[in-house]
C-alpha cells in the first residue's frame, strides 16, 4: 500500500496552520515599543532561517500541547480531504493505480509478492504498535506468523499463501465483519481501512492516558517559551499590566468600564480576586478595538465564543424568565413546554453573533411565535388563550431586551456573570456554586461554559501564575506602574 506520502501536503498545511494563526496574532497583538512611557523595546536583529524554523517548530508543539490541556474535547480525527479537492483526486488516483497492480501480479502465473510482501510488512508494524507491554505472547504470535525473512524465501519458492496470513491478521484483528471477505485484494483493502480506524482509536486512548501526565510537561514548556520571548520583547506583558491595572481600577469604581458591577459589593482587593475578575472580563471584551492580554493571546478565540455563548444564555434567559412572569402560574409546570419554547427561541438566536442577524427583527419573530405556541398550549390543557393585551405587553417586553440597560436584561447577565465568577472561585474545591434564580432552563448549558471557563482559567493561571504575581503585587502594594522586568 502506498504510504502517505500523497498526504504530506494536507499534512504540512495542517502543521502549517497553527503556526501561521500564532505568527500572525502576534505580530498583530505584540505591544508597540513607542506607546506611553513603557519602556523600550530593544531594536530591532536578523535572525537566521534555522532560527525562525526552530521557533517556528516550537509554537507549533506548544499550540498543540495547549489544545490537548484545555480542551477536554480533543480528539485525533481521520484526514478527509474535501470532496472533488485536487488532492482528493490524486490521492484516488493512486491507490486505485496501486491496488489494481497489487490484484494484477496477483493473477501473474506465477504470481508475483513484491507488493504484498510490503503490506504485510506495514500491517506487522502497526499490529505490534498497538501491543502494550503485558502481551509478549501476541507480540511473539505475530513475529512468528509474519515472518518477513520466512515471507520472503517462500514467495521466491513458489510457496507462499496469502490468503491463509490474511485471515490470521483477521483473526488478530478480532474484526468479525472482515471474516465474509474472501477474495484477497478486497480483503486487504478491507484490513487496511479497519487499521486506519484503530490507529485514530489508539491515538485517542493515548491522548486519554497521558493528558493528566502532560499538564506539569505542558505547565513549564509554554512558561519557558513565553519567558524566552519576553527575553527578546521587553514590552511583551504591556497589555496584560493594562488588563491587571484597569481591572483594579474598575473594582475599586465599579461600572468604571462601562458595564454593571459583576457584585453588589466590591470585592477585597486580595491578587486572587483581581485576578478572577479579570478573567471575567474577557468575557466582555471588545476584541474589535481593545489589543487582548499577551498571556491569554492564544485563546482569544476561545474567549470570544464563550462571551458569544453568554450572551445568548442572557438572552434566551430574559426570554423566557419574561414569558414566565408575563403569564402567570397557568403554564407553571406544564410537561415539555419550556423545552419547546426554549428550543424556538435558539434556533432563532442561533445566528446572533453574525453580522447579517438583526436583533431587532428576532426578537420580534420570538414575540410573536412565542404567543402563538403559548395560546396552543393553553388551550389543550384547558385554560383561556392569551388576550390580545397579554400577546400585546409579551411581545413589548421581549422586543424591549435588544436594549443593553433592559432591567430583565441587566439582571440575567448579572447572575450568569456571577455564577461564572462563582464556579472560578469554587473550581479548585471540585464543588459548583448554586445556581441563581431564572437560570434554571439555561442550567446545563451554563455549567457546561462554568467548566470550560473555569479550565481553560486554572491552566492559564499554571502558565504565568509568576509573571501576574510580579505585576499584581506592584499595582495591588505600591501602587506604581509596574515594569516589564522579569
Amino acid at each position: 500500500m502506498p504510504k502517505e506520502g500523497d498526504n504530506e501536503s494536507k499534512e504540512e498545511r495542517t502543521q502549517d496552520a497553527p503556526e501561521e494563526t500564532v505568527r500572525k496574532r502576534v505580530r498583530a497583538n505584540t505591544p508597540s515599543p513607542h506607546r506611553g512611557n513603557t519602556p523600550q523595546a530593544s531594536p530591532s536583529r536578523f535572525v537566521s532561517v534555522e532560527e525562525l524554523m526552530e521557533t517556528a517548530k516550537g509554537v507549533t508543539n506548544m499550540a498543540l500541547a495547549h489544545e490537548i490541556m484545555v480542551n477536554d474535547a480533543f480528539q485525533v480525527k481521520p484526514a478527509e480531504l474535501p470532496e472533488g479537492s485536487l488532492e482528493r483526486k490524486v490521492k484516488e488516483i493512486v491507490h486505485k493505480a496501486f491496488w489494481d497492480c497489487l490484484e494484477a501480479q496477483l493473477k501473474e502465473n506465477p504470481p508475483t509478492y513484491e507488493h504484498s510482501i510490503k503490506l504485510l510488512a506495514e500491517i506487522k508494524e502497526t499490529l505490534l504498535s498497538f501491543l502494550l507491554p503485558g502481551h509478549g505472547r501476541l507480540r511473539s504470535r505475530i513475529d512468528e506468523v509474519l515472518d518477513l525473512p520466512l515471507i520472503q524465501q517462500q514467495a521466491e519458492n513458489g510457496a507462499l499463501d496469502i490468503s491463509q496470513l490474511s485471515h490470521f491478521i483477521v483473526g488478530m484483528m478480532g474484526s468479525l465483519c472482515l471474516k465474509q471477505i474472501t477474495d484477497i485484494v478486497p480483503l486487504l483493502k478491507a484490513i487496511f481501512s479497519v487499521l486506519d480506524l484503530m490507529k485514530v482509536d489508539m491515538a485517542n486512548f493515548a491522548l486519554t492516558s497521558i493528558r493528566p501526565h502532560l499538564m506539569q510537561q505542558s505547565v513549564e514548556f509554554e512558561r519557558s517559551k513565553f519567558q524566552e520571548f519576553l527575553e527578546k520583547h521587553p514590552n511583551a506583558l504591556d497589555y496584560t499590566e493594562k488588563w491587571l491595572e484597569d481591572t483594579v481600577r474598575c473594582l475599586r469604581e465599579p461600572g468604571a468600564d462601562g458595564s454593571s458591577a459583576a457584585t453588589s459589593d466590591p470585592p477585597l482587593l486580595l491578587p486572587v480576586n483581581v485576578h478572577n475578575h479579570a478573567y471575567l472580563r474577557l468575557l466582555r471584551w471588545d476584541h474589535t478595538s481593545d489589543p487582548f492580554p499577551e498571556t491569554v493571546l492564544m485563546d482569544q478565540v476561545r474567549f470570544q465564543e464563550m462571551h458569544h455563548e453568554a450572551e445568548q444564555l442572557v438572552l434566551l434567559s430574559s426570554v423566557l424568565l419574561i414569558i414566565y412572569t408575563t403569564t402567570g402560574e397557568a403554564i407553571s409546570g406544564l410537561p415539555g413546554l419550556m423545552e419547546t419554547l426554549k428550543s424556538t427561541v435558539n434556533v432563532l438566536l442561533a445566528d446572533m453573533h453574525t453580522p447579517s442577524f438583526s436583533a431587532q427583527e428576532a426578537l420580534a419573530t420570538i414575540g410573536e411565535k412565542l404567543c402563538v405556541e403559548l395560546s396552543q398550549c393553553l388551550s389543550q390543557h384547558g385554560y383561556s388563550p392569551l388576550s390580545a393585551d397579554r400577546k400585546s405587553t409579551l411581545r413589548g417586553q421581549i422586543s424591549a431586551t435588544i436594549q443593553p440597560d433592559n432591567t430583565i436584561r441587566k439582571l440575567m447577565e448579572s447572575r450568569v456573570q456571577n455564577y461564572l465568577l462563582a464556579s472560578l472561585e469554587s473550581s479548585q474545591h471540585k464543588t459548583p456554586p448554586p445556581l441563581p434564580g431564572g437560570l434554571a432552563p439555561v442550567s446545563r448549558e451554563l455549567k457546561e461554559l462554568a467548566v470550560r471557563f473555569s479550565r481553560l482559567i486554572n491552566f492559564n493561571k499554571l502558565v504565568f501564575s509568576p509573571f501576574y504575581q510580579k505585576i499584581l503585587h506592584k499595582i495591588l502594594t505600591t501602587g506604581e506602574s509596574p515594569s516589564t522586568e522579569t
